[in-house]
């Protein structure tokens, strides 16, 4: 399910980014796809930064179409993120308010994954 959903959403996002879409990137996810549990923690911390990221930035959104396109994918990113967090025993929804990263942060954080290759 959760696979089915990301790739609908690159796709929606490639469509109303247009051409500043950027192109699709090469990945290496450093063997954190050869377990279980692994896999599993991975998960939760892609799913937790990506809501934290797209939150953190709705007020640099200034095209209403892309901010649909925002608004419409958040909410599900959320639920991916409270589901894995519930298979992995931990609280769906730890606080009351999500805390917002910025571009930099989470580009920082990507960064330091080695996940990216080119």
């Amino acid at each position: 399910v959760m696979s089915g959903h990301e790739n609908q959403h690159v796709a929606f996002l490639k469509a109303a980014l247009g051409s500043a879409a950027v192109k699709k990137p090469m990945f290496d996810f450093k063997g954190t796809t050869t377990s279980e549990k692994k896999f599993m923690a991975t998960s939760q911390v892609l799913e937790d930064t990506g809501v934290a990221a797209y939150l953190g930035q709705v007020g640099n959104i200034k095209s209403k179409k892309i901010l649909g396109a925002a608004g419409s994918i958040l909410p599900i990113e959320a639920r991916h993120a409270g589901w894995i967090r519930d298979i992995n025993g931990v609280s769906g929804a730890p606080r009351a308010f999500e805390v917002a990263k910025t571009m930099g942060q989470v580009l920082a954080a990507v960064k330091a994954t080695g996940f990216i290759t080119g």
